[in-house]
């Protein structure tokens, strides 16, 4: 008997229904939609309310996939959940998700490699359905950055509409502090859903390829709020904006715009293909000028790549699934078409997953 494939069957998403435009971070902060645009390709982003955690948007998402393959909840038997921002340090987001979607008790696996994370649990859906241990897995990605946004109640208030003057000056040169973060990142959720397959037709996750590097890590990590810390966190590293993110801009976009072409080109050509094979190709959402300059690299054209950073900003864990359900309801990724999916975070982690679709 040959090996199953992970084989595609639905896909499914959750967005906040705050809308947040580049406007009204101006409210709270130097900056204008032209830089934003200029430097991101962001325009908006979505905002969960205050309460909302990465599991609701995540079991939102994983219901949505489910009624798009058409299965039942009980049909699933493993979950995979990659998440930056977990609703707690622990338990995990992944059984939170189980339960508030429906699911019977099964293994829910979390993984953390941040913007990388959906890749590295494409290909753990492949492992778990090609060795037999599961035949319908639920990979979930779901980030919700507010909870890392470092914000007053004032600039929440100002960002929202419910304050009407100004921020105060001090609340206002503290966002400025972080400004080059907060204007990337929103909050979302995607979810596919694979099914065991031996039928002949190529269909599935085909090949991966993936890497790691601590060698990179003070380029994009968050300094406190950890166990290389004691205490884990205390009032004085959140006074020093220690739990906040630490992005070196330059030294990301140099790494991206090189690694993720580098390992799709490396996948495709390990599995026989060559970019002309490649019917589209999905990247991280991270920023407008990096995906450019990757795709520039590869030598694709326009129509093969597939965007829409503009409408969400950077949703870690949920970029990949959220633009592979945008494109394929376009008509982008239609049976049959070959799809690469690639990415690349902190850790530094990155790397590319070729499927048949």
């Amino acid at each position: 008997m040959s090996r199953p494939r992970a084989v595609f069957a639905g896909s499914g998403v959750a967005l906040p229904p705050r809308v947040v435009a580049n406007e009204a971070l101006a409210r709270v902060m130097d900056t204008s939609d032209e830089w934003i645009v200029e430097r991101s390709g962001i325009r908006e982003r979505r905002y969960v309310e205050k309460g909302v955690a990465s599991s609701d948007l995540g079991a939102e998402a994983a219901r949505a996939a489910l009624a798009d393959a058409g299965m039942a909840p009980d049909e699933v038997d493993y979950l995979v959940c990659a998440t930056m921002t977990p609703d707690h340090y622990f338990p995990g987001a992944g059984t939170l998700i189980q339960q508030k979607a429906g699911l019977p008790p099964v293994p829910a696996l979390d993984i953390r490699q941040q913007c990388a994370g959906y890749a590295y649990g494409l290909q753990m859906v492949e492992a778990l359905i090609g060795s037999g241990i599961a035949r319908a897995v639920l990979l979930v990605g779901c980030d919700v950055h507010t909870s890392l946004m470092p914000f007053s109640e004032a600039t929440w208030a100002a960002i929202e509409g419910r304050r009407g003057e100004p921020i105060p000056e001090t609340d206002r040169e503290w966002n400025n502090r972080f400004r080059h973060l907060l204007v990337l990142f929103g909050d979302a959720a995607g979810a596919l859903v694979f099914r065991a397959s031996t039928a002949d037709d190529g269909r599935g996750i085909l090949a991966s390829r993936l890497c790691g590097d601590g060698a990179h890590e003070g380029i994009l990590t968050v300094p406190g709020a950890g166990s290389a810390r004691r205490p884990w966190v205390d009032a004085a590293q959140i006074a020093a904006g220690e739990t906040v993110p630490v992005m070196e801009g330059r030294q990301v976009f140099k790494l991206a715009v090189t690694r993720m072409p580098e390992v799709t080109l490396a996948l495709l050509a390990a599995q026989g293909f060559g970019r002309d094979d490649l019917d589209l190709l999905v990247m991280h959402q991270a920023n407008l000028r990096i995906n450019e300059a990757a795709q520039k690299q590869l030598g694709l054209p326009d129509e093969k790549v597939f965007n829409n950073i503009e409408r969400y900003g950077n949703t870690t864990s949920a970029t990949l699934p959220l633009a592979f359900h945008e494109a394929r309801a376009a008509g982008r990724a239609p049976e049959g078409s070959l799809v690469a999916l690639t990415a690349l975070g902190a850790g530094l982690h990155w790397g590319a997953v070729l499927m048949r679709v």
